[in-house]
């Protein structure tokens, strides 16, 4: 379903997803209440009929000249091939059939066609970037020289701009089928050979024939999905497709005025999940033009640290306040004790395969499963945990822009970072980053409020002073100048003096070169994502922060011995009375002193170190989850400083 939205002025379309679940459903030929288990189960008969069709699709065209030919946009004619994958591949020829004896209608087959469609429009990429490593196959894989680095580049499509983490982790899957087979793949389609067929329903290619949504003229958090299904595995007339009308709960991320398509339909656990695709206008994000920015930088102990600069209107270029940090050691510290639980289970799981291939036991085949049901138990909490992060940082970052009243965010380019040679520890957590997640989330929320979200190269942003570009010093802290280190920054030259958190430092450099390069910034072809390619030295030597002194007209002059403070301050107090109410868990502390008996330890204290990588020896005591606090005990972060907060459609819940 596709319907025009009336944009305003300096207004733009944006389309976005929100999950959703089918709990329950009616049957409208019988009248009958289809349960949770029953849609399950109907909608699980129609994916399996798309999946047998889509595997035989992609079997018969998985080759170099079909996908050449469907990658070119052309028939045989010399017309142009549509934009909708189904339609373009019904153009071709590329026609699929259905098991003898089963009935179903077009759209079902379009279902098919759209996602074979869709994976063979998508692989043209990588068989062009494998074509062009194999063509240009160095002396050693492992480390190329430059002039084998700008030969590749130049026989890969879009090569000047692709990261080199992408092309040594494709050089890799080479180099191993080399080392496997004694020679070089001939193109990626016999290297990864025809992908695993998802079970889905994608509706968006239906018409009401198939599938309709609507949503409630009464409540806006509900919308009412009809679809087609089958009541049996293998439908034999038309007789044994019924329609089933499906109540959707929205989630609070939709907008009340957004325009709802049909959704793409997953069973995953029994359960009936639908991806719900939806139309709203939101402010237009401009690429340059920007006056206030925010300057993102990624860390490793802090993982963000941000702050806005000010382009003033003389070209001077100022820093507004001291910034702030987004700080996850405990939660990055539980990721790594789950991730060594995981290599533990796997290393034990494949030992368990071997044994099964030599001698098939039904005592170790039952612990192999019970080892193989733990580790995916254990990787759906790694992933949730991961998204949990994501999510978090993500909303603070952009509460930041929003707050400083910053149009653009500028984050650093760490697609090419490589984590080695820094030892095992810090390799693996480098490694072990949800960078990209992060990113992702910060363009979600920030293209809702019309802030445009902008990668600038991460060459010499922690190197160089941010005030004169000149190479800093690093330290370990502040009070230890002569101490070698990393953490404390301190620019050498004279007449400038600064000093300050490598971080801060960075951020500082990161947006000062995104607002004096902003006129450089291109849209991404492959990914449509803002980014600053190269940096221009004439640029980059304006690209400097102006300090900025505040004159202050109290005399500060010693007069007298200095007062001498308590050695223990005062107790917190409450700054107004608690409400007159009965106490209980759900109540309000009252007036007077902090209480001591419960205080919530910090993360270091609970194995939660920035180091910490192995599982405690001691006892786990649920502390933090038991009083309340959860995820945000072992996240930190600086709030944003505003006075009220704007309203925003992408409140996670699980963070909120």
């Amino acid at each position: 379903m596709s319907r025009k939205l009336a944009l305003a002025s300096g207004e733009a379309v944006r389309t976005a997803c929100a999950r959703g679940l089918l709990r329950t459903g009616l049957d409208e030929a019988s009248g009958d209440v289809v349960s949770r288990a029953v849609l399950a189960e109907r909608v699980g008969w129609c994916a399996d009929l798309v999946a047998g069709m889509v595997g035989s699709l992609l079997a018969g065209h998985w080759n170099a000249a079909d996908v050449d030919v469907l990658a070119s946009g052309r028939d045989a004619g010399g017309r142009r091939l549509p934009s909708n994958a189904w339609m373009a591949l019904r153009r071709l020829g590329w026609t699929t059939t259905v098991p003898a004896g089963v009935k179903v209608n077009d759209r079902i087959v379009r279902m098919a066609q759209e996602q074979a469609g869709r994976v063979l429009r998508s692989v043209k990429w990588r068989a062009d970037l494998t074509g062009g490593i194999l063509s240009t196959w160095p002396a050693d894989p492992r480390k190329r020289t430059g002039v084998e680095w700008e030969q590749l580049r130049a026989a890969v499509p879009g090569g000047q701009g692709l990261a080199s983490s992408v092309i040594k982790g494709r050089t890799r899957q080479a180099a191993a089928f080399l080392n496997t087979n004694g020679r070089l793949p001939v193109d990626v389609f016999e290297l990864e050979g025809v992908p695993r067929v998802a079970r889905m329903l994608l509706l968006a290619t239906c018409d009401r024939q198939q599938a309709t949504i609507e949503r409630s003229d009464t409540d806006p958090g509900r919308a009412l999905l009809r679809l087609q299904l089958p009541t049996r595995a293998d439908p034999r007339s038309y007789r044994d497709w019924t329609w089933v009308a499906c109540p959707i709960s929205l989630p609070p991320t939709v907008p009340a005025d957004a325009v709802l398509h049909l959704p793409t339909l997953r069973v995953t656990d029994g359960k009936v999940r639908a991806d719900l695709a939806y139309t709203h206008p939101v402010p237009k994000a401009k690429r340059a033009g920007h006056e206030v920015a925010l300057g993102v930088d990624w860390g490793l102990n802090t993982l963000l640290s941000a702050g806005t600069v000010r382009l003033e209107t003389d070209g001077r270029i100022t820093a507004s306040g001291a910034g702030g940090q987004f700080r996850a050691a405990g939660v990055l510290a539980k990721q790594h004790r789950l991730r060594r639980q995981s290599e533990r289970l796997n290393a034990k799981a494949d030992h368990y395969q071997r044994l099964l291939d030599g001698r098939p036991d039904e005592h170790v085949q039952a612990k192999h499963a019970v080892l193989r049901d733990e580790i995916q138990y254990l990787s759906a909490r790694r992933t949730n945990l991961n998204d949990a992060l994501a999510w978090s940082a993500a909303r603070w970052t952009v509460d930041q822009a929003i707050a400083a009243g910053a149009s653009v965010i500028y984050l650093e380019d760490l697609r090419s970072m490589e984590a080695k040679g820094m030892g095992a520890t810090m390799n693996t957590r480098l490694s072990q980053q949800v960078r990209g997640k992060i990113a992702d989330r910060i363009r979600h929320l920030a293209a809702e409020q019309g802030i445009a979200v902008v990668t600038v190269p991460a060459r010499n942003t922690s190197k160089h002073c941010p005030q004169c570009l000149t190479p800093l010093r690093h330290r370990k802290a502040p009070d230890k100048p002569t101490v070698a280190g990393w953490k404390w920054a301190i620019c050498p030259h004279p007449s400038c003096g600064w000093q300050g958190d490598r971080d801060h430092g960075a951020w500082r450099r990161i947006a000062a070169r995104g607002l004096t390069h902003q006129n450089k910034t291109i849209v991404d072809k492959t990914s449509g994502h803002m980014v600053i390619r190269a940096v221009v030295d004439t640029l980059e030597a304006a690209a400097v922060i102006t300090p900025t002194t505040k004159a202050s007209g109290m005399d500060r002059s010693k007069t007298g011995p200095t007062a001498r403070k308590p050695s223990r301050p005062a107790p917190r107090r409450r700054r107004a009375p608690s409400p007159t109410r009965p106490h209980g868990r759900a109540g309000k502390r009252p007036e007077g002193h902090a209480p001591t008996d419960r205080r919530l330890p910090r993360a270091a204290h609970r194995h939660q170190n920035v180091t910490t990588t192995s599982t405690p020896t001691t006892g786990h005591q649920p502390r933090g989850a038991a009083l309340g606090a959860g995820f945000h005990l072992h996240a930190h972060a600086t709030p944003p400083r505003w006075e009220t907060i704007p309203e925003t459609y992408s409140d996670t819940g699980s963070l909120s």
